[in-house]
């Protein structure tokens, strides 16, 4: 009678880009051999995959940690987290091993010194597109690892890294399986999409005989080809985004931008180490909704960054009322152990912090609820997520998956599922998401 091969938990926190390097993993260990265990007690160890960008990440991370070593008492951590190796051995001494970010060699090495491989990696044991942690239709395509920014409230660089892009030929090869496997949305995220082969120069790379350069104009373009969704993350504002519009504005690509502003007063913005020029960002917002006029625009801020006065909250009131974003999230400034913004002056006092997030999410509100007012009586193309009894969730083309709203259509189905396409007239909307009947 053969052994039963060994079997690993696997948690997985923090952004969609860990959640790609936990796919990697789960399918490196899956053509090795190994069980995958949906419980902590029927695993031979866990593998915990940590989050450390915020003091709340971080918490959580060894939260789930210590969960773990209770559930099972054997565990490998690696994550962004794993940089601050003392950290989490000071509160749990007993983890087996602790790795980095992204480092799948150094997980699969600490677990073939708890757990040899069942085998050399068979890839007839795993679907092409490899293991997924997101519903089948839709799944998260990782185009580089890393950042060149150094902006003061962020560590991510610190534990991710420099930029390091994929060549084009690689992520569209990935794409074209994930597709093939039946995946209707591709979500492109990195550390910063925009700066998306800068530090290869752009080099040419190949993909089905065809050169390309590596470039995301390039990138997104034959993504688009695809017979599937395209929605961009991460977005920085630089000029050559101005080309990305054309192709929204073709259908190549979802009209959708994911563009991290963060600020709207170009004091905080210095502090921050971001770029400073808000009349800039409005003017080409402007721009391209001329030449896209349903672009849709997601953006996060943070409020209560240390030196803010009154005065520039005002000017991020202001900006985001001219700016009229479409989707928005806003944070209270965190002091992130490592950041270089905990050591500037004039910190600003946390019930003050808590005020503003309230006055702009207000504020934010109105907004998006008048540009979902726009929408009723338009018809829409929207993806459909679940089929519910007397209902379908479903998302448009302005709706990223787990952070933005959703399209509700009343009424039973049987002859649509998850990942299928409908057309749609929406009907009403509230404070997130929008209403709609079938056509």
């Amino acid at each position: 009678m053969a052994a039963r091969a060994p079997t690993i938990g696997f948690v997985s926190l923090g952004c969609p880009k860990n959640l790609v390097d936990s796919e990697r993993i789960l399918t490196q260990l899956r053509a090795e051999g190994y069980g995958l265990s949906p419980s902590y007690e029927g695993a031979d160890l866990v593998v915990v995959n940590t989050c450390g960008f915020v003091d709340a990440a971080v918490e959580e991370s060894l939260g789930a940690i210590g969960e773990a070593l209770d559930g099972n008492g054997r565990v490998i951590v690696t994550g962004c987290l794993g940089v601050r190796e003392d950290e989490i051995r000071s509160a749990h001494p007993d983890v087996l091993a602790v790795t980095g970010p992204h480092d799948y060699e150094a997980v699969m090495a600490a677990v073939h010194a708890q757990l040899p491989a069942p085998h050399d990696p068979f890839s007839s044991l795993i679907p092409p597109q490899g293991i997924k942690l997101t519903p089948r239709h839709y799944a998260y395509l990782k185009i580089s690892e890393g950042c060149n920014h150094r902006c003061s409230f962020c560590i991510i660089p610190s534990m991710r890294g420099d930029l390091v892009s994929r060549p084009v030929g690689e992520v569209l090869a990935e794409a074209e399986r994930l597709v093939e496997s039946g995946v209707r949305e591709l979500l492109v995220v990195s550390q910063d999409t925009s700066a998306y082969g800068l530090d290869l120069k752009y080099r040419t790379d190949f993909f089905n005989g065809r050169p390309l350069e590596t470039r995301l104009r390039v990138l997104a373009r034959e993504l688009g080809r695809l017979p599937a969704w395209t929605r961009l993350h991460y977005v920085y504002p630089y000029p050559h985004v101005d080309d990305l519009l054309p192709l929204m504005a073709e259908g190549l690509i979802l009209p959708y931008l994911d563009m991290p502003l963060q600020h709207g007063s170009e004091r905080i913005l210095r502090a921050m180490r971001r770029p400073a020029a808000t009349e800039k960002v409005l003017s080409r917002i402007a721009r391209w909704r001329e030449i896209c006029p349903d672009l849709v625009l997601r953006s996060t801020f943070i409020v209560g960054f240390p030196g803010e006065t009154e005065q520039d909250f005002d000017r991020l009131l202001e900006f985001i009322q001219e700016a009229q974003l479409d989707r928005v999230g806003c944070f209270a400034y965190s002091a992130v152990e490592g950041a270089a913004a905990n050591a500037l002056p004039d910190q600003v006092a946390e019930e003050v912090k808590q005020d503003r997030l309230q006055r702009f999410m207000e504020i934010q509100a109105d907004i998006s609820r008048d540009k979902l007012a726009l929408q009723v009586g338009r018809e829409m193309l929207v993806l459909i997520d679940e089929v519910l009894e007397g209902r379908i969730v479903a998302r448009g083309p302005g709706d990223a998956p787990e952070v933005d709203g959703q399209v509700i259509i009343d009424g039973d189905w049987e002859d649509v599922g998850p990942g299928d396409f409908i057309e749609v007239q929406i009907t009403g909307y509230d404070e997130h998401d929008l209403f709609a009947e079938p056509l």
